[in-house]
């Protein structure tokens, strides 16, 4: 009996060690003020390194580790003539280890160093070194703090600070290592520099359009007397959407400035098309900027009603700052976090359902795809229909999307934009959404599956599955891919989010034409950041049209410059950054309007409760409906598995290639007002 029961507690304790091995395990660092540090011996050998994007597999390089700063280059003939590949400051990284696929992770804030080690008696000894390394420059960094052995990676990264605001920057860091802060995930506060140069760079454009000479666009007459007319107004419809890319250039020499503008705003005013070149000013509507015109509650047979949009959240954001992101986050080195609860504090009063529709703000340009014959020209503004789908998480790094509950859905109705959009939760384990949405002049859906993993400073968002656009006028369909997605400084400084890696479209239909898009990942000896690059090619690979520019601002298709502006991404609202960052599509994307509710399921986004609490501002209450939310998934989940069934979505199949598609009965079903005769679960 005793011999069975120490058998049952090794057998335990195997298991357990085993469990311990496939984590990510972090590595301590320095706690409270300085102490006596030995120095380290040096040391030095070839480990497995994570090629960089956009490569990928793993590479052999040789590093030197001195006094808590590590350099790597092809050889040690390399590492002793200065030739280094890369040098990174292991006392300001975050160090993660899983000893049983032998990785060390080191997060050094502009990039995320994935090193391997095959031999176990190597793997030690470089984790015990690396570890000594880090206390002592951590140390070394909290004693000396006004040293210039403070600075020494070679790159610093975009956002990197000013020289100017080393000194106060030192202090702020030594204190945090006085107060007993773990400072392994302590960095250097990013300056506003980056932002001041970004503000003036917008400035000095504005400056040399307003230099240049300007041709009035062509200008269909407007004709207002109609809600249809209002909404193609909004649409952008009224500048002729079948003209060719041609950049346009006046031959006139204005006397001044004053005359330029005089003659430019005696034109009937438009808001510029996509076609609309970067020489040209952009003048707004004479019209209330809140309201949009839209059909409501229904659709158009049902008649022409007015409502008004709102322009502003109810309430503005909540202050998350005294919430410990680092103690809900050390276990999860690694790991996919959408599998980790948060604080309702971290959310922000959207759904990850509604951010798929977000892709949708300019869905103008799929418009303007299906009205342009020429298929290269087409091709051009499907690409940056592409690209402006992720203008708008610009300023979103403050908070997290709420994740949908199984069998959660939402529907956008927009007349004003001439599309309507639904999506549903179609699987919890794995999370994945699909959406659909269709309008006269295009077909759009998509099914997503997202992991989120964390490494020590930065969260990574890798987006798992493929985009569709069919144009039914032309017969096309297009396919394209999504990047990885990178928030930088999740635990201090200034958050700021990258998008890198390479998109391919192509025409399933016909092989004509092809693109290719780049979302540049931001190099340490640059400041430029957030630029696309892209080109559209033959079947032969000839380019044909060349894009440029930045996915949080425009995108230009040609040769500067001469290259002509395809899309400029909207101004934010006033006090944006009060509200979560959001757009003024994403302001509208939660509200609900009294005759509305009484048309969607109960299973609509807009009616979970614990979400539309923290848009109001009640963060108490909030937080308890949503772990009551939580709860009753995880109860209707047990259900299931003891049923031994599973679940079934409401609009959404799979198809042949095992991806989700929508079977075309939502809107059919939603003639019935709240869809009362479908049975639905009861998620809140």
């Amino acid at each position: 009996m005793l011999l069975t029961h120490s058998f049952f507690i090794l057998r335990y304790q195997t298991s357990v060690c085993s469990q311990v091995e496939c984590l990510w395990e972090i590595v301590e660092g320095l706690r409270g003020g300085f102490s006596n540090v030995l120095e380290p011996q040096k040391q030095e050998g070839y480990m497995l390194k994570r090629r960089k994007w956009p490569m990928k597999g793993w590479h052999k390089r040789y590093f030197f580790l001195d006094k808590g700063i590590l350099k790597y280059g092809k050889c040690s003939a390399d590492i002793e003539k200065g030739k280094l590949h890369g040098c990174i400051d292991v006392g300001l990284s975050v160090m993660a280890i899983k000893k049983k696929a032998k990785c060390i992770d080191l997060d050094a804030e502009e990039n995320i160093y994935h090193l391997k080690i095959k031999s176990q008696e190597l793997f030690d000894e470089w984790v015990s070194k690396l570890r000594h390394h880090r206390l002592y420059r951590q140390n070394e960094i909290a004693m000396y703090p006004n040293e210039k052995s403070f600075y020494h990676p070679h790159y610093p990264s975009p956002n990197s600070p000013s020289m100017a605001e080393s000194a106060s920057i030192r202090k702020v860091y030594l204190c945090a290592i006085q107060h007993t802060v773990n400072e392994n995930y302590l960095v250097l506060f990013k300056a506003k520099t980056h932002a001041y140069l970004l503000e003036l760079n917008h400035l000095l454009q504005s400056m040399e359009v307003l230099h240049r000479t300007y041709s009035a666009p062509s200008i269909q007459a407007l004709q207002v007397s109609t809600l249809f007319n209002m909404q193609s107004w909004f649409k952008q419809d009224s500048v002729d959407e079948s003209r060719p890319l041609v950049h346009q250039v006046s031959n006139e020499s204005r006397a001044s400035i004053t005359e330029s503008l005089s003659e430019f705003f005696d034109a009937q005013e438009v808001l510029l098309s996509a076609s609309s070149s970067e020489n040209e000013v952009s003048v707004s509507l004479p019209v209330l900027p809140d309201i949009l015109y839209c059909l409501c509650p229904g659709s158009v047979e049902e008649g022409t009603v007015l409502c008004q949009r709102r322009s502003c959240l109810p309430t503005p954001s909540p202050n998350n700052s005294t919430i410990s992101l680092w103690n809900i986050l050390r276990n999860n080195i690694g790991k996919d976090l959408s599998k980790v609860t948060m604080p309702v504090q971290l959310n922000e009063p959207l759904n990850t359902l509604q951010r798929l529709c977000e892709e949708l703000e300019y869905s103008e340009l799929l418009d303007r795809a299906a009205n342009t014959q020429d298929p290269f020209e087409r091709m051009v503004y499907i690409a940056t229909f592409v690209v402006s789908g992720y203008a708008s998480s610009y300023y979103r790094t403050g908070g997290k999307p709420f994740n949908p509950l199984l069998g959660e859905s939402y529907e956008c109705d927009r007349p004003d934009k001439g599309f309507r959009f639904v999506a549903e939760q179609v699987s919890h384990h794995p999370p994945i959404s699909a959406c659909h949405a269709e309008s006269k002049n295009f077909i759009f859906w998509q099914d997503v599956r997202c992991k989120n993993k964390f490494w020590g400073k930065s969260m990574e968002i890798v987006p798992v599955g493929t985009t569709h656009v069919t144009l039914p006028g032309s017969g096309d369909h297009y396919e394209w891919n999504k990047v990885t997605s990178c928030i930088h400084n999740i635990l201090s400084g200034q958050r700021w989010i990258e998008h890198y890696g390479e998109i391919s479209i192509r025409n399933s239909s016909s092989d004509i034409c092809q693109c290719k898009i780049t979302f540049v990942k931001a190099k340490y000896w640059n400041s430029s950041v957030n630029e696309v690059e892209g080109t559209i090619t033959d079947n032969k690979g000839k380019v044909i049209h060349r894009l440029f520019g930045k996915w949080n601002e425009a995108i230009f298709c040609g040769d500067p410059p001469s290259a002509t502006c395809i899309w400029r991404a909207n101004a934010m609202p006033v006090d944006y950054e009060q509200y979560y960052g959001f757009t003024k599509f994403a302001i509208e994307l939660n509200e609900l309007d009294p005759s509305l509710k009484l048309l969607l399921p109960p299973t609509d986004t807009r009616l979970r409760v614990d979400q539309r609490l923290l848009e109001e501002g009640n963060l108490e209450a909030a937080e308890e409906q949503k772990q009551r939310i939580e709860q009753l998934q995880r109860e209707r989940r047990r259900v299931l598995e003891e049923n031994n069934e599973t679940h079934q979505p409401k609009f959404f199949r799979k198809s042949k290639d095992d991806t989700w598609v929508s079977n075309n009965t939502y809107w059919e079903l939603r003639k019935d007002p709240g869809f009362t005769h479908i049975d639905f679960p009861t998620l809140w």
